[in-house]
């Protein structure tokens, strides 16, 4: 059964910091880009961060570079997203995505964690 299931998120003051896994199950992780998108309310979802199936390279949305870090580590078929530097405005749900094009798009998501920056 291919799964994603993202882990991590709560409640956060501004300034701090969380970091996010997301673990796959059911599928060659290692084959896949991974993603980290997030939703906040009213608004569309937005790509956040962008890892390599061997995650040699990474790519960050504008608002998120410098505090916000993608790694993976394919040995336990995980992704990661650390935030630094939180503010209110990256209050959202974080979304992990496995992507590959070998054979068209396919395409995974999880369910989802909750991350709110409040003081």
């Amino acid at each position: 059964q291919v799964q994603l299931v993202e882990s991590g998120g709560g409640l956060v003051q501004p300034g701090g910091s969380l970091r996010l896994s997301c673990a796959a199950s059911g599928f060659t992780f290692s084959t896949y880009a991974m993603k980290w998108y997030r939703q906040a309310p009213g608004k569309e979802r937005e790509l956040v961060a962008t890892i390599t199936s061997a995650g040699v390279s990474t790519n960050y949305a504008d608002s998120v570079k410098g505090r916000f870090t993608i790694s993976r580590d394919n040995a336990k078929n995980t992704v990661y997203l650390q935030m630094n530097n939180l503010k209110p405005e990256d209050t959202a749900v974080y979304y992990c995505n496995a992507r590959r094009t070998w054979v068209g798009v396919e395409e995974k998501w999880g369910q989802g964690t909750q991350v709110t920056v409040s003081s």
